[in-house]
């Protein structure tokens, strides 16, 4: 069964799906040990995730290895039509359309649920919370799963912490393989991808508000950096406000920044980081857009409350003008710019973060008997194999510690 647009855009979904594929070396190298092994044989994967081309590949690589694949995406404006048509194409069971309501998209997470998976792939949580929310009878069923993006992993701690969360989920986004470069390289290319593609306007003389340094946050002032533009961070914690310092950007609060910005990227994970105070202090054609999971970074009740005209400036970007005549722009409805405005991070970037997933989703399969129900480390030996495997796929050999330096490294008395 499918919930789809149209089936018969599945040759252009296609084409993306074989073009990713060519440019993610190491997935490919374990889609050939899944033919061999099938680790998931007669198994159900669930898997919530920005339904485009690489995670196309990703779901593609888990049906090679035996699953029985129940796809959707994870957020209303970031699937890709075309691909989705792909997927259910070859085969697979795919929930999903672009533009969703929010009564569709929640109608598209419990097709994937209520057919009772043995393994979630989840991207922010929904999946999990869902299932233990109002199919709690499917528990005992799942073997655990994999979390994608800091947001979720935000989530599945305060439900362990409570004692809610009732099988085993690996924090796929803590693995050094992840956040040190689809965080950090990824968001920042494929941010700027879409706030470029989207507005057509040049970034060298602008000044960017970055709010949150965290590794997404830190890729982005990186990128916007790199472009010309002059970087002003807004942080809470007291560290990571002096790292942007160090690497020479300014940091002042939100309610100062908003009077110096052209251009604002929230990627903070949290609410309201956006408010009516900052509104009122922007300069007439700030750009505002966020690259965190939710569409709450953005306070829009609050700028939709103060415009007295809502007007579709540009595809993708809607102009708040103001009782004074100023006119504040957000990209796409303030979700997720880099994938809700573009392709989201770049294949060999996702190459990466979807081969830990893959390897994670096997892990889970082959040991959960012997897992908490709480949230865990990638395995380091996960970790360390992909990284590896991107090294080989670029033609790069690093050094290995002989055996009298692995004895000295590892002794308190030398």
């Amino acid at each position: 069964m499918n919930l789809i647009r149209d089936i018969s855009l599945y040759e252009s979904g296609q084409r993306k799906i074989d073009w990713v594929k060519a440019h993610m070396p190491v997935l490919r190298s374990i889609e050939k040990d899944f033919i061999d092994a099938k680790p998931f044989k007669n198994l159900k994967v669930a898997l919530s995730i920005h339904l485009e081309a690489k995670t196309a590949y990703l779901c593609t690589v888990l049906a090679a290895g035996g699953a029985e694949m129940y796809v959707t995406g994870s957020n209303p404006l970031s699937t890709q039509d075309d691909v989705a048509a792909a997927l259910a194409h070859n085969g697979l069971n795919v929930f999903a359309w672009y533009n969703a309501t929010s009564e569709e998209y929640m109608s598209h997470l419990r097709e994937v649920i209520k057919v009772g998976p043995d393994v979630i792939i989840d991207d922010g949580g929904d999946l999990v919370n869902l299932i233990h929310n109002e199919y709690p009878e499917l528990l005992p069923n799942v073997m655990g799963g994999c979390e994608e993006t800091t947001t979720g992993i935000i989530r599945l701690v305060s439900m362990a912490k409570d004692g809610a969360l009732k099988f085993p989920m690996i924090a796929v986004n803590n693995a050094k393989c992840k956040y040190l470069f689809d965080n950090r390289y990824g968001t920042g290319q494929s941010v700027w991808d879409g706030i470029n593609r989207t507005t057509n306007l040049i970034v060298a003389g602008k000044k960017v508000v970055v709010a949150g340094y965290g590794w997404c946050g830190k890729g982005v002032a990186m990128r916007a950096n790199a472009l010309g533009a002059q970087v002003i961070v807004t942080e809470i914690d007291p560290i990571k406000a002096m790292e942007a310092r160090m690497d020479g950007f300014s940091v002042m609060e939100m309610v100062d920044a908003a009077k110096e910005g052209d251009f604002f990227v929230t990627v903070t994970g949290c609410k309201d980081v956006i408010t009516k105070k900052a509104f009122e202090n922007m300069k007439d054609g700030a750009i505002c857009c966020n690259a965190g999971h939710f569409n709450v970074e953005i306070n829009l009740p609050d700028l939709e409350n103060m415009a007295i005209e809502i007007k579709e400036q540009r595809n993708n970007i809607m102009g708040y003008v103001l009782a004074d005549g100023r006119t504040i722009s957000v990209i796409a409805e303030g979700r997720l710019v880099n994938l809700a405005a573009g392709d989201g991070h770049p294949a060999e970037i996702m190459d990466m973060s979807f081969s830990i997933q893959a390897l994670c989703a096997e892990y889970i399969v082959k040991n959960h008997k012997d897992l908490t129900a709480s949230v865990i480390d990638v395995p380091e030996e996960i970790d360390k194999k992909v990284a590896l495997r991107k090294l080989n796929s670029w033609g790069t050999v690093i050094d290995v510690l002989t055996p009298e330096q692995e004895k000295y490294v590892n002794s308190w008395n030398v």
